[in-house]
């Protein structure tokens, strides 16, 4: 999918799975990064064909797991929601390698923003395949957020 560079602004591209992480990115890119006139764009790539665990294609005629009801749209909305007055956020949902597909859409972006899974010592010290390839093979910038640095980078509101 090319991308056109808005106008004004800097046009962000975001990878989004719906995991904390990516969560977090996208807070990260709507709380501190993003500016008025800024065009963001969450990538949600959905992963090529996924065989059931234990069958053939032959005994599975669609040849993937059926589509549950998890909906990245209204994920991305009710984050979003979280920050009014902030840019809208474009929302596309290629299929295929999620790496590829993110380098592919920052093509003409001006920042690529992925979110890491720190979960423990060793892979504190590695960043994830995705974000090791986003980082090796992106043509702009790319941020990459781990939840713990989002949450002291986003300003939180005390009701």
């Amino acid at each position: 999918m090319s991308s056109a560079t808005p106008a004004t602004g800097r046009f962000i591209v975001v990878g989004f799975d719906g995991s904390p992480s990516s969560d977090a990115a996208l807070r990260w890119v709507l709380g501190v990064a993003a500016q008025p006139g800024d065009s963001v764009h969450a990538v949600a790539v959905r992963p090529a064909e996924v065989r059931l665990p234990g069958t053939a294609w032959a005994l599975q005629p669609h040849g993937r797991r059926p589509p549950g009801q998890y909906s990245p749209r209204e994920h991305i909305a009710s984050i979003r929601s979280e920050f009014p007055g902030q840019a809208e956020v474009m929302i596309s949902t290629p299929q295929g390698d999620p790496a590829t597909e993110l380098i592919t859409a920052s093509t003409d972006a001006n920042l690529l923003v992925v979110g890491a899974r720190g979960a423990g010592r060793t892979q504190q010290l590695l960043l994830g395949s995705v974000s090791r390839e986003c980082v090796r093979y992106s043509r702009c910038p790319v941020v990459v957020v781990t939840p713990e640095a989002a949450r002291r980078l986003v300003p939180t509101t005390t009701a």
